[in-house]
């Protein structure tokens, strides 16, 4: 092979590969899914899901009727927390047991948040961004 021919090829070759790789950087970042970025006030309220009312008894004998709304990262994430609504009362109740007056007066942090590490284990097709209590009322 002739070696002008070779060095032509070999500088195209080079001059292609930088093409795409700066292409492809380009289309990871640029046109990239914005998973990062912060939902805006329309898609939060859009992707989450309350529930119903739960009562469980507590620890120092004490009842409390709880609430709960799950913020979510898409539709199918809010579709599949609706369906898991079993698990979000079983794992209220669950953490719940050893919980008192008390703790529902000052603890409730950490409730949302176990709350939410536990049913983000489970979810396949999102995940839970955030947890609220938006309802409680203690006997």
């Amino acid at each position: 092979m002739n070696p002008k021919l070779l060095k032509i090829l070999i500088a195209i070759l080079v001059a292609i590969t930088i093409t795409g790789v700066v292409a492809f950087v380009l289309v990871l970042n640029v046109f990239g899914d914005k998973k990062d970025e912060p939902l805006s006030l329309d898609k939060m309220v859009e992707y989450s899901f309350t529930t119903e009312e739960m009562n469980t008894d507590l620890q120092d004998g004490s009842f409390v009727q709880i609430q709960f709304q799950f913020m979510t990262d898409s539709e199918k994430a809010k579709k599949e927390i609706e369906q898991r609504s079993f698990q979000i009362k079983n794992e209220f109740i669950k953490q719940s047991v050893s919980l008192t007056e008390a703790d529902f007066k000052s603890g409730l942090t950490e409730l949302e948040s176990n709350l939410k590490t536990k049913m983000n284990e489970l979810m396949t097709e999102g995940k839970i961004i955030d947890v609220y209590i938006i309802n409680k009322i203690i006997q």
